[in-house]
């Protein structure tokens, strides 16, 4: 069965449909707490006198967002009885995560770290469980030929509230105070709630496990007995290795060439924020007119290229407009992949087991920035930067090479759904 093509045009015309606006604010109910228990927090706690060792330490509260596929199977299993199985279970999260952000309002770190470690921990559970359930509702209301422009969408939402989360907190506590930061940041999660209000239930798929064994063992056994399914998680775990190593390093790295903090930061947040909602939307719309597999072949391509344009930037060494340059380039490739990336991972997901499967997937998306990209300081500094930045480069080609493979497997794999191919076979 062939796709149906869709223009352009046709294409903007369809952003402005309910499915589509839930998509963007689900996003940004997703990006507000992330950088919340990260960049926010850490400054919060440096403003407090903690020591860099206790502020890196508690990092790890992020450990939910990496195993979130181990509770993933109880959200598919039961429902609750209100607003159905995925909006009841939304409408919980978010409610916590308020309750949890407005916590930290009335917390000092100097006096109670342990308490402000078990809050934080709390965020990123709750953060990682809506995060679950936000994939899910996306993948089960939207038809594998929106797979891209969704993701896209999504994106919108996820980057604007980060930017929210981390410059946005950072003005009003210059001014106000931290407290009054996250008192607004946990307000600013009612635009999640309410968007889940406004939202539709999506049809619960036939087949859907009616017991928590079921939910529990039936997504993992129906993923593995595909053909090349260890293939498949594989370059899900290699596609964006090396812009993560090099994303990890990026901060250092402008420091040590010269650049002044002022300069990082109006250079990343501005070009950086405005690069990447264009490089998603311009990657949605490409993968409308080309498909998910050609899509990532050539926004895997200009990955490499972006990153070892850190490397050309170390040459060029201290010159604002090459900075610029650099940052632009590689926020626009990043932005374009990582729609492309979203929508596979979204397409391999049955729809019978959509929050377990997804899930799994995201977290294993998610490995290389937890655990691959900490000896990259060690790289870095034996290496060099521009040897370590074109090795960052290449390390991309595995991932690229895998994907020819891939592409031949999700084919055949993937099932025919609401009378439409996967976008991948156009």
């Amino acid at each position: 069965m062939s796709e149906k093509k869709i223009s352009f045009k046709q294409a903007l015309i369809q952003l402005k449909e309910k499915r589509f606006v839930v998509a963007m604010l689900m996003g940004f109910a997703s990006g507000l707490p992330l950088m919340l228990t990260l960049r926010t927090m850490q400054a919060w706690m440096s403003d407090a006198g903690l020591d860099l060792t206790t502020i890196g330490l508690v990092a790890l509260v992020q450990i939910p967002y990496t195993f979130k596929f181990a509770w993933s199977p109880l959200l598919d299993r039961y429902s609750l009885p209100f607003l159905g199985r995925r909006r009841g279970w939304l409408a919980v999260s978010q409610g916590f995560l308020f309750v949890f952000i407005l916590g930290l309002s009335v917390i000092n770190p100097a006096d109670s770290l342990g308490l402000l470690t078990v809050v934080a921990f709390m965020i990123a559970f709750m953060s990682a469980s809506q995060d679950i359930l936000v994939d899910a509702y996306r993948r089960e209301t939207l038809a594998d030929s929106e797979l891209g422009m969704g993701s896209t969408i999504y994106m919108y939402g996820y980057r604007v509230a980060m930017f929210v989360s981390t410059a946005g907190a950072f003005i009003i506590a210059d001014y106000l105070s931290w407290n009054m930061a996250f008192v607004v940041m946990a307000a600013a999660i009612g635009i999640g709630f309410l968007a889940t209000l406004w939202a539709d239930e999506p049809e619960v798929a036939p087949g859907t496990p009616q017991t928590i064994q079921e939910a529990v063992v039936r997504p993992f056994v129906e993923f593995f007995k595909r053909n090349g399914a260890i293939l498949i998680l594989l370059f899900i775990l290699l596609y964006k290795i090396g812009d993560t190593m090099a994303g990890n390093m990026v901060t250092p790295f402008y420091l040590d060439i010269g650049f002044s903090k002022t300069e990082i930061g109006l250079v990343t947040k501005s070009i950086g924020l405005v690069s990447t909602l264009v490089g998603a939307f311009i990657g949605g719309l490409i993968i409308f007119k080309l498909g998910i597999h050609f899509s990532l072949y050539v926004f895997g391509i200009l990955q490499a290229l972006s990153t070892a344009g850190f490397a050309l930037l170390n040459e060029i060494g201290n010159q604002t407009w090459m900075l610029a340059v650099t940052v632009a380039f590689e926020d626009l490739s990043a932005g374009m992949g990582t729609a492309a990336f979203m929508a596979l991972m979204a397409s391999l997901s049955d729809k019978r087991f959509t929050a377990t499967q997804y899930a799994l997937l995201t977290s294993l998306m998610g490995v290389p920035r937890v655990f691959v990209a900490a000896p990259t300081g060690l790289m870095a500094e034996k290496m060099g930067w521009t040897p370590f930045f074109l090795f960052c480069a290449v390390i991309a080609i595995p991932g690229l090479l895998i994907l020819h493979k891939v592409i031949h497997l999700t084919k055949t794999e993937i099932k025919v759904e609401d009378g439409q191919s996967n976008p991948a076979e156009a």
